[in-house]
């Protein structure tokens, strides 16, 4: 932690998000969660630590080599310094991680029959059985490198996993080599399903098979032992997109397609190995490979682990979460058309305890219905089988207009999205891409419609992505509106996206990058305002990380003057709660659990007169300043009550919250209480009793 010259706390942001996927860690180490999504949460932490390498470790090596020891900013170390405790709390992760999936995982795995077992612990039965299977599947889709005579070992794609074999002979005749070999995994699926051994359950992973083959591979040489590691290469996945080029958005759409095929060469910045690997082949991995400036990550005997995602559906019932089907929506479902709902009233829907699929019923009604003239919306994740793009495209076949932004930029998701664009191109739509060097985030999508002779302006505004598959296991609030404050702005917003007019004038939404951060900044001077007058001031916020120090600072100004916050931060929080004199009034808890925290929310006391309002927006810099958002009020009073009763049931939970103080980020807050809550179960249950539509 650092403080500036005027005394500001910051945590280091890095750190602090290493603490959150120490939070999901966390739920894998817990004994009460059913053990297959124990599995998941071990995937979890593996993917997530995965990209965090792939983008922030590689964002601050290319800092290091202009900064070296020298501090980032006055509220982060030196590039030296950050990857020293990035290095020392990833080993310490790591250890856990072996630990929780070895001495943990495996033995109450075995308590229910299910086995995984290794290359030299298979059967006759069995070896006979998968000699087919890699015969058949496997053997030609291997292709290994020797690499003891070249000087330097072949490219190591990223993301992928590797054996390191060493072959040797007993009699010592012949001279060891060393070959390094791809495991296919994009190819054919790590997990093999092997006879049933009565009423157990045997699997078997796709390395664990090669190595039980390895003679078989390497046949023309006189070896009879065999000994291979798994290995695994992250690479920087950042690419740089030019914005010289007069036509941009044909330009942009080319650079991507083309900088995608060089993500997978970016420059190395983790190498994990199986710690049981010998020295003196490690060193001549390092050697071979390049990797003097490289963090190196000792573990466990598997890597990859995001592949444990589609571990096999094996166990018991209660070997996972309880179903919970999405709750309906009484009005929608009662109703011939949902635009004679909105017309009535906002609706406030919370995926996923309620359906994304009410979004889903709005364009394919817009769709078929002859009054409909247009429909624009901003498109930032778009799931791989889009029923979004599927209802718009129908939308085209029937005439209507429809205005897609398309952001090509959505990190990892771009290949997805550039398949859609094509595909609504070919249909008819037009697409846009946006501003050069500004990500659009915002989602909201607006229709128009014909009655009694003039264009009414329905819209849906939502703080999470229009895909479907996210919206399953997203915590996400949309708000379907015909409010005239809110369409009408909507339209100076979309000049923005689509036409790239200035617009000046938002008194209703909070609109990133020109107004947003002024507009939070002036709301939290109100309640500094209150506070100093002795009146009641608080502030309720919800988001996934809080990060812009010009807002963490007010903040702190805003404790000091006696405000009382609460805030919910799922991952990274570089401010620091409970110091005296500087943060005493200031509160953080963040929630892990079966379901990802997204929704943002911000709830101002405001003298009484509630000022409320979901966003796509974050409060980071490059939410506030680099991006477009949209933030929108909440002006219905049930709406209110609503999420302001799904606030308090966060800010009680006891089971899954956990404090971040200004001693430790990632305290566990599960007391023994008569009366346990937790949040996202109590959610369901308060939906489904309580919900007013």
């Amino acid at each position: 932690m650092i403080k500036d010259r005027k005394g500001y706390l910051f945590r280091d942001r890095e750190i602090s998000w290493l603490h959150f996927n120490e939070r999901v860690l966390q739920e894998a180490e817990n004994a009460e969660t059913p053990l297959m999504e124990r599995i998941k949460f071990l995937a979890i932490f593996s993917s997530n630590l995965d990209e965090f390498f792939r983008v922030r470790v590689a964002q601050i090596r290319k800092v290091q080599k202009i900064n070296g020891k020298k501090s980032i900013s006055e509220f982060q170390s030196s590039p030296d310094e950050i990857l020293s405790e990035i290095q020392r709390i990833v080993v310490s992760l790591q250890d856990r991680f072996t630990s929780v999936y070895n001495n943990q995982i495996i033995p109450e795995l075995g308590k229910r029959g299910i086995y995984l077992k290794e290359e030299f612990e298979l059967t006759e039965n069995e070896l006979t059985v998968m000699k087919e299977h890699f015969r058949s599947n496997i053997i030609s889709q291997i292709f290994p490198v020797l690499i003891d005579d070249l000087k330097a070992a072949p490219h190591l794609r990223d993301r992928s996993i590797y054996l390191a074999v060493r072959m040797f002979s007993s009699d010592g005749n012949v001279e060891p080599k060393h070959a390094i070999l791809e495991v296919p995994t994009n190819i054919v699926s790590r997990f093999y399903i092997l006879p049933k051994s009565g009423n157990d359950t045997h699997i078997i992973l796709l390395e664990n098979i090669i190595r039980a083959y390895l003679p078989s591979v390497f046949s023309i040489f006189d070896y009879d032992k065999f000994e291979a590691f798994v290995i695994k290469m992250t690479r920087d996945a950042e690419f740089t997109i030019s914005q010289d080029e007069e036509n941009y958005s044909v330009s942009l759409l080319d650079k991507i397609q083309k900088s995608l095929k060089q993500r997978s060469k970016g420059s190395p910045t983790r190498f994990v190995y199986d710690e049981k690997m010998p020295r003196y082949m490690l060193d001549l991995l390092i050697k071979k490979l390049e990797l003097k400036n490289v963090n190196l990550i000792p573990g466990g005997r598997y890597h990859n682990f995001k592949d444990f995602m589609d571990f096999p559906k094996v166990g018991l019932k209660g070997d996972y979460f309880e179903s919970l089907p999405p709750l309906p929506v009484k009005t929608f479902d009662k109703a011939k058309t949902m635009f004679d709902v909105i017309s009535h009233e906002d609706i406030l829907v919370h995926h996923p305890y309620q359906s994304f699929d009410y979004l889903i019923r709005l364009l394919r009604e817009s769709a078929i219905d002859p009054n409909v003239v247009s429909i624009r919306i901003t498109l930032y994740r778009v799931a791989k089988n889009s029923n979004v793009v599927n209802a718009l495209i129908n939308a085209i076949k029937n005439g209507k207009k429809v205005i897609v932004l398309m952001e090509l930029q959505a990190r990892f998701d771009e290949e997805s999205n550039i398949y859609w664009t094509n595909q609504l191109q070919e249909a008819g739509a037009h697409v846009h891409f946006g501003k050069p060097g500004q990500k659009v985030h915002s989602k909201i999508c607006q229709i128009q419609r014909k009655e009694n002779g003039t264009i009414a302006k329905y819209a849906h505004l939502s703080t999470g992505n229009y895909n479907g598959v996210t919206a399953r296991l997203y915590s996400d609030f949309a708000l379907f509106t015909k409010d005239k404050n809110l369409t009408n702005e909507i339209d100076m917003l979309t000049d923005i996206l689509f036409t790239n007019i200035r617009r000046t004038g938002f008194n209703h939404l909070l609109v990133a990058p020109e107004f947003m951060k002024k507009q939070f900044i002036d709301l939290i001077d109100k309640e500094i305002q209150f506070a100093n007058q002795g009146k009641e001031a608080s502030i309720i916020a919800k988001m996934n990380s809080l990060v812009d120090v010009d807002i963490i600072k007010k903040l702190y100004d805003a404790s000091k003057a006696g405000v009382k916050i609460d805030l919910i931060v799922r991952g990274i929080c570089c401010l620091v709660a409970g110091i005296g004199n500087l943060s005493e009034n200031i509160r953080v808890i963040s929630i892990i659990d079966r379901y990802l925290e997204h929704a943002r929310i911000f709830v101002f006391h405001n003298g009484g007169k509630e000022k409320i309002y979901l966003a796509s927006a974050d409060w980071m810099t490059r939410n506030l300043s680099n991006r477009i958002e949209c933030g929108f009020p909440i002006y219905s009073e049930k709406n209110k009550k609503i999420i302001k009763d799904i606030l308090q049931i966060q800010l009680s939970d006891n089971c899954k919250a956990r404090i971040m103080n200004g001693i430790d980020d990632s305290i566990n807050y599960n007391p023994s209480y008569d009366i346990k809550i937790r949040a996202q179960y109590d959610t369901y249950s308060y939906l489904e009793k309580s919900y007013p539509f």
